[in-house]
């Protein structure tokens, strides 16, 4: 037998109770530090405006109005911040459409939170206590801090905020990026380029790899560094060559975060794809106040192909969607 019956579960039984054991960890974690767990809904009046993000939409019986499987808790956990929350946290199932590899299923796992009045540094400090507490089966790495500059002058030799783009795209063309590709990529897809390519993969073997101060370009929802507006308040994190966290000082100006969606939807527009209405309940909350806050998104089923040395996500999810 190749493998289990299609009515079976990809994981193991055993496996499945070390993914309850992982969950119980987390909760533990956050309990011990007085951070309230939240449920946000998992169906959206919204798709996301991010143009590497798919929304996948549903339609239900008796709903005339768009609907859309939430790609994140994100939206819903800042408009319980600006209600007065306080410090969140949640085990969210989240939906992507258009990706299916070895790391990604369509349904999937994140723990995300968000600690008011923490810097970027502080934050990075606390994902690598609770990824350390995670993969402490196999022995708990040491921690790197690494700028995003740093990484590219490190694996190649350049600079991303001062290359021309014509430098970038001959870079890539040399790295092995199709000719037909480099031509139409931009300055930002090919810095996404390199960076998921030729040096994500490169870091976080044997430590916890934090990549911090991403490009004003490539803030998201960050704000800008108040020493530098050429960067962004902002980290990933990567263990043996894979992206596990996303986190930033979360921007608090709406009128700023209304101009990056919209951008967004030029953006997309530009490139095929739909253009979805901005979020105006977000846009609302941060008007009535967001607190100073930053957060984070943490890929629960990642982490745990890592402790377990798994080579698939399959292996650590009950039913992928081609079992679901």
């Amino acid at each position: 037998m190749n493998g289990p019956a299609p009515w079976q579960p990809s994981a193991s039984l055993p496996t499945l109770r070390l993914r309850a054991q992982a969950l119980r960890r987390v909760r533990e974690f956050f309990d011990a530090r007085g951070v309230l767990e939240v449920d946000t809904p998992a169906l959206v009046r919204h798709a996301v405006t991010d143009r590497h993000i798919q929304s996948a939409g549903v339609q239900l019986p008796g709903h005339h109005a768009p609907l859309y499987l939430a790609t994140s808790p994100e939206y819903a956990m800042k408009r319980l911040l600006a209600a007065g929350s306080g410090d969140i946290y949640q085990l969210a199932h989240v939906f992507r459409g258009a990706e299916a590899s070895r790391l990604h299923n369509a349904e999937f796992m994140l723990v995300e939170w968000y600690r008011c009045g923490c810097s970027m540094a502080a934050l990075m400090s606390e994902v690598a206590e609770l990824a350390g507490a995670l993969l402490a089966p196999t022995g708990a790495p040491g921690i790197e801090y690494l700028r995003y500059t740093d990484a590219f002058a490190r694996f190649l030799g350049l600079d991303p905020l001062a290359a021309p783009e014509a430098q970038l795209r001959d870079a890539a063309l040399a790295q092995g990026l199709d000719a037909r590709l480099a031509v139409a990529c931009s300055r930002d897809e090919l810095l996404d380029w390199f960076m998921a390519v030729l040096i994500g993969p490169r870091l976080g073997h044997g430590t916890l790899c934090f990549v911090h101060h991403y490009p004003a370009e490539q803030a998201a929802l960050a704000r800008l560094d108040p020493h530098d507006a050429r960067l962004a308040l902002r980290f990933e994190l990567y263990h043996r060559g894979i992206e596990l966290a996303n986190g930033f000082e979360e921007l608090a100006d709406s009128g700023e975060l209304r101009a990056r969606f919209e951008r967004d939807r030029q953006q997309r527009t530009a490139a095929g794809l739909p253009a979805p209405p901005i979020d105006e309940a977000l846009l609302a909350a941060l008007d009535a106040g967001l607190p100073a806050v930053s957060g984070v998104a943490l890929g629960f089923d990642r982490l745990l192909m890592l402790q377990m040395g798994a080579a698939h996500i399959h292996a650590v999810l009950p039913f992928p969607l081609a079992r679901a």
